[in-house]
């Protein structure tokens, strides 16, 4: 029997490599987006089911949930994630952009694995989020990636509070840092391209299956002490 993933955030970058790799391992796969019109690629893959999902939208995720409610998912990969508004100083905020940056990469993740997670296989269900090297506060870095490195952290935060109350403690939980990725975000000056982090990155998913507990890890495997 086939396993099935559902991979939040998947009509570009790492999201659409994840898909991409896991068709190649014979997964069945379903794929949200926030706009078909934008997602090519995706939607030229054959074997996908594409559901539509702005993971800031409660009726939206409403609407998944019930779509899915009869499925067993093997794996539920949060992706979706935004670098944000113009970072170089607090002054630049304003509360619209600064809201958005939080609730995409912070809060949406724990809503929608709160809302899921209770689809997973019992015992071997793996639930991954999408995190950053950058969520670290020991570490400086440049003030361009000051609001973006807080949103993570805090994604850390509650993924460290939300296993610690799930109602499925069997299951294994990921908090993945991709590796500096050629993509929209990462930039042409990255170290790594796609295929070489979702192909880790799926690699790590397939050898933490089952093993139970919360782990942050590269796409390697190599463990990142827990932050923050």
């Amino acid at each position: 029997m086939k396993k099935i993933a559902l991979v939040i955030g998947a009509s570009r970058g790492i999201g659409l490599g994840l898909v991409q790799r896991l068709l190649e391992s014979e997964w069945e796969v379903i794929a949200t987006v926030r706009d078909r019109q934008k997602a090519s690629t995706l939607t030229s893959l054959a074997g996908v089911q594409i559901e539509q999902l702005d993971v800031k939208d409660r009726n939206e995720l409403d609407t998944l949930c019930g779509k899915l409610s009869s499925i067993t998912l093997d794996l539920l990969f949060i992706n979706a994630g935004v670098f944000g508004p113009n970072q170089k100083s607090p002054e630049a905020f304003n509360i619209d952009e600064v809201g958005e940056l939080f609730m995409t990469n912070t809060i949406a993740p724990i809503r929608i694995a709160e809302r899921l997670s209770k689809n997973l296989r019992n015992d071997t269900g793996t639930l991954a989020f999408m995190t950053s090297r950058l969520a670290t506060i020991e570490k400086p870095d440049p003030p361009s990636a000051a609001a973006y490195k807080a949103s993570k952290v805090a994604l850390n935060y509650l993924i460290i509070n939300f296993s610690a109350h799930i109602a499925a403690p069997k299951i294994t939980i990921l908090g993945f840092y991709p590796g500096w990725v050629k993509t929209d975000m990462g930039g042409d000056s990255a170290y790594i391209d796609v295929q070489t982090s979702s192909h880790g990155l799926i690699e790590q998913v397939t050898l933490f299956m089952g093993r139970g507990g919360v782990h942050f890890l590269d796409y390697h495997g190599n463990k990142i002490a827990r932050q923050p």
